[in-house]
């Protein structure tokens, strides 16, 4: 009793908490914005107001957030099991898909690897022709990983 009358009485007269902002241009014209009084020469002190804040919305009693409202669609069990082994076919279809664009990419980057043109003579034009090909086997490892994530979670 005497803690929550304690803190009470702290709360009460405990001081609002309230800071200046000003708002700084430089000669560029950009905006910079601070609370620190020292740093604000030649800025323009902003009126803010107080803050708004919301309270949330409760639910009714008896209602929790993971039940449906009344009248939402139901899906029976071999439907939605159904619908889980189609969604399975079509993701284990898109991994070999991808499986074989990965190949294929990692092929291509072998092939340019291995051939020098003539007009190559600096080491970084050789990186820059190469970058597009390992940015697409990049692509596609990235994808077979989400693809297999997917997978996992699958039912």
């Amino acid at each position: 009793m005497r803690k929550s009358l304690l803190a009470l009485l702290l709360a009460l007269f405990a001081p609002v908490v309230s800071a200046d902002i000003w708002e700084c241009i430089d000669e560029n014209g950009n905006k910079r914005f601070t609370n620190i009084k020292s740093e604000a020469k030649g800025c323009k002190l902003l009126n803010v107001g107080p803050s708004n804040t919301v309270s949330g919305v409760k639910a009714p009693p008896g209602k929790t957030a993971s039940t449906p409202p009344a009248g939402f669609p139901k899906v029976d069990g071999d439907t939605q099991r159904q619908r889980d082994a189609d969604r399975r076919k079509i993701l284990e279809q898109e991994l070999a898909n991808e499986e074989n664009l990965l190949a294929k990419a990692k092929q291509d980057l072998v092939e340019q690897e291995s051939m020098r043109l003539g007009s190559e003579r600096n080491y970084q034009r050789v990186l820059d022709r190469l970058e597009p090909y390992k940015k697409k086997v990049k692509l596609h490892e990235d994808n077979l990983a989400n693809l297999k994530r997917e997978l996992a979670s699958a039912k």
